[in-house]
Formats: structure tokens, sequence, C-alpha cells
């Protein structure tokens, strides 16, 4: 049987960083269509870590790879039970999944404008703390529990 081919779409770098991984983000962050709403509130967050004499970007991308999951489980049945396989995960997705549990975790914090929840999410994700990192740890944790039945990968 013939899948449909998975065409990926460029994306070209945001206009001040000249980075894809910030335009990606920009994307997620997006709501209703108004990119440039989700520009303000990221370069906002990037000059408030900024202000804090911390270089944003190095800060950003530390985030992003503190975040980014080695293994994930998948569901798979098998004779009719479902098992948790733990998987690894692609690199495309690694970053899909930080990015989301980022925009995520910042959603979730409330009281405070979108730029500073941003802002204080990469500073924890970069030092390694933060409910993103703690969705990371959880999906580990879960894989390493359903180890057993790793055999069941395909």
């Amino acid at each position: 049987m013939r899948r449909k081919r998975n065409f990926q779409r460029e994306i070209l770098p945001d206009p001040k960083f000249q980075n894809i991984l910030v335009a990606k983000f920009i994307n997620h962050l997006m709501t209703g269509g108004k990119k440039t709403t989700a520009q303000t509130v990221i370069y906002d967050a990037f000059d408030l870590i900024a202000e804090q004499k911390k270089d944003p970007m190095q800060i950003f991308d530390e985030a992003i790879k503190n975040v980014s999951p080695m293994l994930e489980v998948k569901s798979r049945r098998i004779g009719g039970a479902n098992y948790q396989v733990p998987r690894e995960v692609r690199g495309d997705r690694k970053i899909t999944l930080a990015v989301r549990w980022l925009t995520n975790a910042a959603r979730a914090r409330k009281g405070i404008p979108m730029s500073r929840r941003l802002a204080e999410e990469f500073l924890g994700a970069s030092r390694n703390e933060g409910s993103a990192i703690k969705k990371k740890l959880d999906m580990h944790r879960m894989a390493e529990a359903n180890k057993a039945f790793a055999h069941f990968s395909w």
C-alpha cells in the first residue's frame, strides 16, 4: 500500500536573528494568523533575557536542547493488548516536541504578560528546571518503565 508523501515545507528564517528555529517557534506561538504579534512577543522575551546580561540566542538554544526528549512511548496493539513501546525520537520531532512543550508551559502560567512568561520558561529550561523540563522527564520515566516492551519496536 502506498502512503501519502510527507512534504517538508521550507521555513524562512526570522527577520531579526536570521534563525530558522526562532521562526519555527514564532509560527508555533502564532494564533489566528497573527504572526507580527507572535514576533513581538518572542522578541520582547529575548529583550527581557538580554536585560539580565545574558545572550538570548544562547539561552534559547540551550532551552530547546534541554527540553528535547531522547525517548518517547508509542502505543502498539499486539494480540488484543496495548503496549507502550519506547522509541527513540527523530531529530525534527525532538524540536517540534520541545517547541510545543515550551509554548504550552508558558501559556499555562497565568497573571503576567506572555513575553515575561516565555522569558522565564526559556531561562528555567536553560537551567534544567520548569514545567517543560518536567514534561520531558515524565516522558523519559514512562519510556524507562516500559523498557520491557522494547522488543515490540517496529
